[in-house]
């Protein structure tokens, strides 16, 4: 079957169940009852052999990043034919800069190159210098700094620690916001899950459904999106080597530039999944899923594919 080719044939095996998950932002309590929800929501034979993807941003913000990182880790095994993957946010990218586990720049340059692009920025953001910033990529010391500036004018909201709100999750591990004893504090499960998270990831034959059948696609997912104007191929492949060299990775902290799907694939068409804005928009092929943002009193939401089907924490499916 070509690709996006319309099947309404009743003897086709029903598609393959597709949830992408929102950014979670350390909201533990959010995270167990979208779960619970989605496994409600779906037939348990379909949910327990769906491909379920994390669009990122598992930590800051909210109170717990310990223990929704404890939950993520712990589904391989709980939902073992059940098919995981865990995008990195640019939250946990610079979490995991922090702890040392990105790879090391591959054209042999030090993490320091990368500070000299910001560092205007510095004294106001107040990076980290304590132990070990000396080869720290640029976000991880903008991770644990602290910032100077009490309220965040764009969110309207007061920081919580450094400019990533980082705060909360220091505190989640018992350690004061930018200790270094964070490092000892996380254990080594937790820094392998945020040393395997991929930047990017490629999903053949997904469906939606719309009135004139099921249709098949590619999938696309990446935390902020694909860059319009550059070659899709050049980004996928630099985003699959983790090239750690470039200090801001746009397709995990891009805004405007990653906000529609390249004109590239819109010929395909593929299907672009991501979190990250803040927002819920669905345009198409164009799927941002993040309603919440981290905010305390905004939902966690999924999509599930083909349905197209929005499930959220909030919502009472006991009704």
């Amino acid at each position: 079957m070509t690709e996006a080719e319309p099947s309404n044939n009743s003897t086709v095996a029903k598609p393959r169940l597709v949830i992408c998950i929102g950014d979670i932002h350390g909201h533990i309590t959010k995270l167990q009852n979208l779960w619970s929800n989605l496994e409600t929501q779906f037939d348990p034979q379909h949910f327990n052999a769906a491909t379920i993807i994390f669009l990122g941003d598992y930590c800051d913000r909210g109170p717990d990043t310990k223990k929704v990182l404890d939950f993520l880790i712990d589904l391989p095994s709980r939902y073992p034919n059940q098919k995981h993957v865990f995008l990195s946010g640019n939250h946990d990218f610079a979490f995991a800069a922090f702890v040392g586990v990105l790879p090391e720049p591959q054209n042999g340059v030090s993490f320091k190159e990368g500070w000299k692009e910001y560092e205007e920025s510095e004294d106001r953001e107040g990076w980290y210098k304590g132990d070990g910033y000396e080869n720290m990529h640029l976000q991880g010391r903008m991770w644990a700094g602290h910032i100077k500036v009490r309220f965040d004018t764009i969110k309207g909201t007061e920081f919580k620690g450094s400019i990533y709100d980082a705060g909360p999750t220091f505190a989640s591990y018992g350690v004061p916001h930018g200790s270094s004893d964070l490092l000892k504090a996380v254990p080594d499960d937790h820094k392998k899950f945020l040393a395997d998270m991929v930047w990017v990831h490629e999903e053949d034959d997904v469906c939606i459904e719309d009135e004139e059948g099921i249709r098949h696609y590619k999938l696309i997912a990446a935390h902020a999106g694909l860059e319009e104007g550059k070659n899709v191929g050049e980004q996928l492949r630099s985003l699959k080597a983790k090239e750690t060299h470039v200090p801001k990775i746009q397709a995990l902290s891009g805004r405007k530039t990653v906000w529609d799907i390249p004109k590239e694939l819109t010929e395909k068409p593929i299907i672009v999944v991501s979190g990250h804005h803040g927002k819920l928009h669905i345009d198409g092929l164009r799927l941002i899923i993040d309603e919440g943002g981290g905010f305390e009193n905004k939902p966690v939401a999924a999509i599930a594919l083909p349905s197209m089907k929005l499930v959220r924490d909030t919502d009472d499916l006991t009704k």
